[in-house]
């Protein structure tokens, strides 16, 4: 018995990987990956914190209302009189005293208190301007998110069919090099019966080595592949996964969709809806920059407590007053400052639409060139599905040639090459296409199924 056999058996039955594979979709390892991505974290606690700033602004409608207090000891009190009266009227009899004390105040413990309101009335639209930009940054923070996670979903449908390529190719080096082994087994006893030469056999013991070969760097390919795809999905890199679509008995055409117009596919963009918002957001700068050369008009209202009682001769007990008024900032001129800033504004909200513009361009591009390569791909995927019945039929018939004698070995070698090289194309096709479409749909942003079974 062989104990190279007997080790890696042994091995494998008190493995953990053991246990089953874990299968997923593809929307299982976008989902995985949306999740657990950082950078879609910090887009995430980014609309939060935007939220946040939108209550803010929203909170200047309301009265700012605030109390304030303090305490104060004096070493010692205010007399309003002269020293020499003062020290007169102390050496004089109770009388003199008691008009000495009358004029001094008790100023050894001072409290005082106050309640104050302030009520904009007149901000020349500074606070609706301001309200309505939060929410525009709030709505731009949302549409960033999407952007991002739109990025790592195209990361993911990449590293995903690249896993279904790859291993794709290691069942085919697997068929291939049994195919192989099978044609040495073959020819090893046609080689004793005389019906083979040597020559045969090396020939084909080379093809078998180099399939074996084969194998074993698409069984590693496969590998780093799964290991990069849990990585994007945000999970353990030694995961033992397995795709839904490893193994598909064939790739599936796109349906058949109303093609979408470029306005209705700009309207879906994240990108092109985070330009429009910033310019919206440029034009309320632009609005609150002149609102700083308006008059600036509000209610005031406060009462004051103070002990001692500022209004009955410092009387060493709490007194109060309230006032009512209207607060009035009239800005002149600061250096053409705010001009300056409303002219900034206008050019920012240009520039985003220069932005704006540039950004249409390219996504009518990216849109045209891929719907082109989508047709390619149908195409390609057409021509190598009938080269790889063509390749099937070829390698049939060389098969039984050559086990009745009747083809050389060489010509049977040809035919496995040409039928793994046929089967290698159409998987390349058919992932291919998969890829394309499935950029097509997110440079459309349709949102639909774009897959149905042939």
């Amino acid at each position: 018995m062989n104990i190279r056999r007997i080790i890696p058996a042994i091995l494998l039955t008190i493995s953990p990987w053991t246990a089953g594979a874990e299968i997923l979709t593809l929307q299982q390892c976008r989902d995985s990956a949306t999740a657990n991505n950082s950078g879609l974290k910090i887009a995430r606690q980014e609309i939060a914190i935007a939220g946040y700033d939108r209550k803010i602004a929203l909170a200047n409608y309301f009265p700012d209302i605030s109390a304030s207090g303090a305490y104060m000891y004096n070493s010692r009190n205010f007399n309003l009189l002269p020293k020499e009266i003062s020290d007169a009227l102390a050496r004089l009899d109770e009388i003199g005293n008691a008009i000495n004390d009358a004029f001094e105040l008790d100023i050894q413990n001072v409290m005082i208190g106050t309640v104050s309101l302030k009520q904009p009335i007149f901000t020349g639209g500074k606070i609706i301007e301001s309200n309505k930009m939060a929410q525009l940054a709030e709505d731009l923070a949302g549409t960033r998110y999407e952007a991002g996670r739109n990025e790592v979903i195209s990361q993911v449908d990449k590293a995903y069919w690249q896993t279904v390529s790859i291993s794709g190719k290691k069942r085919l080096a697997g068929d291939y090099a049994d195919l192989l082994h099978q044609m040495l087994h073959d020819t090893e006893i046609m080689e004793a019966e005389g019906m083979a030469t040597k020559a045969d056999l090396l020939a084909v013991k080379v093809k078998a080595n180099e399939a074996d070969m084969l194998l074993t760097k698409a069984t590693n390919g496969l590998v780093l592949s799964k290991m990069l795809l849990c990585q994007i999905c945000g999970m353990d890199l030694g995961s033992d996964i397995e795709l839904a679509d490893e193994n598909p008995s064939a790739f599936i055409l796109p349906g058949p969709s109303e093609e979408k117009s470029f306005d209705e596919i700009f309207a879906a963009r994240p990108e092109i809806r985070s330009l429009e918002t910033a310019g919206q957001i440029y034009g309320r700068k632009v609005a609150i920059a002149r609102a700083d050369m308006m008059p600036q008009i509000a209610f005031t209202a406060s009462y004051l407590v103070t002990n001692p009682n500022l209004y009955h001769s410092f009387r060493n007990n709490f007194g109060g007053m309230f006032n009512v008024g209207v607060a009035v900032n009239i800005p002149i001129i600061h250096g053409c400052e705010t001009m300056q800033k409303v002219r900034k504004a206008k050019a920012e909200a240009v520039l985003t639409g220069y932005r704006l513009e540039e950004a249409k361009e390219k996504i009518t591009l990216q849109v045209a060139q891929l719907r082109q390569r989508q047709d390619e791909a149908i195409e390609k995927l057409g021509m190598a599905e009938s080269n790889l019945a063509s390749a099937e039929e070829n390698l049939r018939t060389a098969t039984i040639g050559y086990t009745e004698g009747m083809i050389p070995a060489n010509t049977v070698l040809a035919a496995q090459t040409a039928w793994m090289q046929a089967n290698s194309e159409y998987i390349d096709a058919g992932v291919e296409l998969q890829v394309v479409t499935g950029e097509l749909g997110m440079a459309e942003m349709s949102g639909e199924n774009m897959f149905k079974n042939r």
